[in-house]
């Protein structure tokens, strides 16, 4: 193996330790959320992406990047959690053509009954993953 093949692996190690660090957190968070609020991680994303804005609403490209889905993707979730009543659609005052999405009362609600229990299973997971060597690099930039 040369010199760039042993980069190559580094890079691919690297990728599959947070790929697993990945997986270990969003089960658990998925065990925390899923039963006790009834929302899924990435549902949660969303829920706590709106929460963090100014105004309150996002619009639509905006709220696929930061759930880090396609537009078909998060137009279905937006869907689902419109028809939950946790967040609404409305349409831009400048550009008829903008939709912006926004909590709803009940969204903001449930938001933060979950954040606590989201915040108390990432602390947990990685607090766990801190103790496998393979990990613990990992835990630790992202305590950076």
């Amino acid at each position: 193996m040369g010199i760039a093949d042993d980069a190559v692996e580094v890079r691919a190690q690297g990728w599959r330790t947070l790929a697993a660090l990945h997986g270990l957190i969003e089960t658990e968070l998925e065990r925390a959320l899923g039963p006790s609020v009834e929302l899924s991680v990435v549902e949660y994303t969303v829920l706590d992406a709106l929460s963090r804005q100014d105004g309150w609403h996002m619009r639509m490209q905006q709220l696929a990047r930061a759930a880090a889905l396609s537009p078909s993707a998060t137009t279905r979730l937006v869907n689902r959690l419109e028809d939950r009543g946790l967040l609404t659609r409305v349409l831009c005052a400048d550009d008829r053509r903008g939709i912006y999405t926004e909590l709803t009362p009940a969204g903001s609600k449930l938001y933060r009954k979950a954040r606590p229990l989201h915040d108390e299973a990432l602390k947990r997971v990685l607090t766990e993953a801190e103790e496998q060597p393979e990990l613990a690099p990992v835990v630790a930039a992202l305590a950076r």
